[in-house]
């Protein structure tokens, strides 16, 4: 049996390698979308032509999300507890989770490579200061990441149960999850999450996520190109 923790082979890495986010399985293709959508004349294509593409931005275009329904995505995710916090408030997406009530195994924290300043005028922005270093408050992360465990597994030696146990471990625990969603979720997640507006972090994630699902659904990537939006 293999451990959730490592990432499936289709992945991609991020937050300087710390994390991952992997494409699972999927289901359909773009000629799903544009079957669906012509489902009433009763006819199926299995490969995309000039017409469909046309039909496929068409609908993207005027918001008409229902035949992009039909295609979902399966990811495995790992990454720190506090940006699983911001996914999870998606709840269009179904997810299952590694559970520290049940197992104690493949603990890993998030350092992160490099520290930010907080806006001053923005209270949910930051910035890079090329003349804030932070080595040594990220040497005190990692201190307190290792305290935290240290803490954690003496509780459990010492007969506490593990889910008591679990409330010392700090927030950039990494955790790994699988959420599932259909494209026209995801793209509405992509746009939140790929933006100036969004933690650097999630946006890493929502970057991967492009990369993976842009050979499946690759005319959904030109429209969004088209539009001068990055894919």
């Amino acid at each position: 049996m293999e451990h959730l923790n490592v990432p499936p082979a289709n992945h991609v890495k991020v937050l300087d390698g710390q994390g991952w986010v992997g494409l699972i399985d999927h289901l359909g293709s773009e000629a799903t979308i544009v079957n669906a959508a012509r489902v009433s004349f009763g006819k199926l294509k299995s490969s995309m032509d000039e017409r469909d593409v046309k039909l496929l931005d068409y609908l993207i275009d005027n918001r008409h999300t229902s035949p992009l329904e039909h295609v979902v995505f399966t990811f495995s995710v790992h990454c720190p507890l506090f940006i699983r916090g911001q996914w999870h408030r998606h709840r269009t997406w179904s997810y299952n989770e590694i559970s520290r009530r049940y197992t104690e195994i493949d603990m890993e924290f998030y350092t992160p490579g490099t520290l930010r300043r907080q806006s001053e005028n923005n209270r949910q922005a930051s910035f890079l200061d090329p003349d804030f270093k932070g080595d040594d408050l990220k040497a005190q992360i990692d201190a307190h990441n290792r305290a935290s465990l240290a803490l954690y597994e003496k509780l459990l030696g010492a007969g506490v149960c593990r889910e008591q146990a679990r409330g010392v471990l700090p927030q950039n625990m990494m955790v790994t999850f699988w959420g599932t969603v259909d494209l026209s979720n995801l793209l509405h997640f992509l746009e939140l999450r790929d933006s100036d507006h969004a933690q650097a972090e999630i946006r890493e994630y929502a970057e991967a996520i492009k990369k993976l699902i842009k050979p499946i659904v690759p005319n959904v990537a030109a429209y969004y190109e088209k539009k001068g939006q990055v894919w």
